[in-house]
C-alpha cells in the first residue's frame, strides 16, 4: 500500500498538522509534575506554561473565563510524557526528520499565531492545539512528524488477531453510560481470570442474539486507521482491554489480544487512505508499547494516566476503558 509521498506526508505534518484537528506533593519528589525514569517536569514549568497560554491565547483567556484551565495543565504533562516517548521510539526505530524541512516550518510557523477563542473543533483537540502553541515549537513540530514517520512506517504491516464480546444499549446518556462502562469493565475482569475464562465467556455470548462476539477475528492497520489509533492496536498477546471505539455510540467492546503483528507488508484490498490527523493518532499509539517500559509517576494534582486514551483522566472513575494482562499468560513483546 503507498500511504503517500513521505517527504510530502512530513512536510504536511510540519506544516499544519498540528493545525487540526492545589494539591498532593507529588509523584515521590516534591514539585514534580511528572516524573518519566527520573527525569521530571516541575510544578513551576507547567504552571509558567498555563499562564502563557492565558496571556497570549484568547482561548485560554476563554478557558480561564470558563474555569477550565485544568484541561490545559493534564494536556501539558500529557505532551511532555509523550515528547519523551516520542524521543525513545524514534533512536529505537532510526527515524528522524530532515533539518531542513524544521528550518523551513519554523520560517512559517504555524504555531506562531495566537489562538482565537471559540474554535471549531473537537474541544479535546483545540485544546491540544493550543497547548502545542505554548510549548517549544520546534519540539511540537518535531514531535509531530516523528509520531507520523513511525505511523507510516508501521501502518501497512501492523495485524492484530483477537476475541471480542461487546456491552451495549440502546440509550448512552447519563447513568445507563456509566452502567456500560461499569459492565464492560467486569466484562474485562472476568475475561483476565484464567487462559480459559475468555473462550468460555465468548461462546456463551455467540450465542446469545443482543451480543457482538467473536473469535480469532484478524484486523490489518491498514484497513481501518482509525481503528489502528485505538487501545485494540496498543496492547500486546495475552492482554484484555474494554474500550469504547466511538464515544457517540452506546457500545463498549471488551477485546483479548492472541497476536500482535508488525514484520512485514500485509496484502490487502480494502486499505484506506489515512489522513494525516489519522496518521497521527497512530503514531501516538505506537508509543504505548514504550510507555509500558518506563516508570512513570504522575502527580496527582493532574489526575490519572489512561492507556486506553494515551492521555490522562481527571480520577480513575473517568478512564476511557482498562487494560489487563490474562492471568496465568505471560504477555508477549512486539
Amino acid at each position: 500500500m503507498r500511504i503517500m509521498g513521505r517527504r510530502r506526508a512530513l512536510v504536511g505534518v510540519l506544516a499544519g498538522s498540528l493545525l487540526l484537528a492545589g494539591c498532593n506533593a507529588g509523584p515521590g519528589q516534591v514539585g514534580a509534575a511528572v516524573i518519566i525514569d527520573g527525569k521530571s517536569v516541575s510544578v513551576d514549568r507547567v504552571q509558567q506554561m498555563i499562564d502563557k497560554a492565558v496571556r497570549e491565547h484568547p482561548y485560554g483567556q476563554q478557558l480561564a473565563k470558563e474555569h477550565k484551565l485544568d484541561l490545559v495543565g493534564r494536556e501539558i504533562v500529557r505532551q511532555e510524557i509523550l515528547h519523551e516517548l516520542t524521543g525513545r521510539a524514534a533512536q529505537r526505530e532510526g527515524i528522524r526528520v530532515d533539518e531542513s524541512l524544521v528550518v523551513s516550518a519554523l520560517q512559517n510557523d504555524p504555531l506562531a499565531k495566537p489562538m482565537e477563542a471559540k474554535p471549531q473543533d473537537d474541544p479535546a483537540i483545540s485544546v491540544q492545539q493550543l497547548v502545542a502553541r505554548v510549548r517549544d515549537h520546534r519540539d511540537a513540530l518535531i514531535d509531530a512528524a516523528l509520531q507520523t514517520q513511525l505511523a507510516m512506517k508501521y501502518l501497512d504491516k501492523l495485524t492484530v488477531t483477537f476475541d471480542f464480546s461487546s456491552v451495549s444499549s440502546t440509550d448512552a446518556t447519563g447513568g445507563d453510560a456509566d452502567k456500560l462502562r461499569e459492565q464492560a469493565i467486569e466484562k474485562a475482569q472476568r475475561f483476565a481470570a484464567s487462559p480459559n475464562a475468555a473462550a468460555e465467556l465468548i461462546e456463551q455470548d455467540q450465542k446469545t442474539t443482543d451480543t457482538q462476539a467473536g473469535v480469532g477475528q484478524k484486523l490489518p492497520a491498514m484497513q481501518s486507521p482509525a481503528t489502528a489509533a485505538t487501545v485494540l492496536f496498543g496492547i500486546q498477546p495475552n492482554t484484555v482491554a474494554a474500550f469504547q471505539p466511538t464515544p457517540q455510540q452506546p457500545l463498549w467492546v471488551v477485546v483479548v489480544m492472541r497476536e500482535r503483528t508488525a514484520d512485514k507488508p500485509v496484502a490487502s484490498d480494502q486499505a484506506a487512505q489515512p489522513s494525516a490527523q489519522q496518521l497521527a493518532g497512530v503514531g501516538v499509539r505506537l508509543l504505548q508499547p514504550y510507555l509500558e517500559q518506563a516508570d512513570l509517576k504522575v502527580n496527582p494534582r493532574y489526575g490519572v494516566w489512561d492507556v486506553v486514551g494515551m492521555d490522562l483522566a481527571p480520577n480513575e472513575a473517568s478512564k476511557k476503558g482498562v487494560v489487563l494482562p490474562v492471568h496465568g499468560a505471560t504477555p508477549q513483546q512486539r
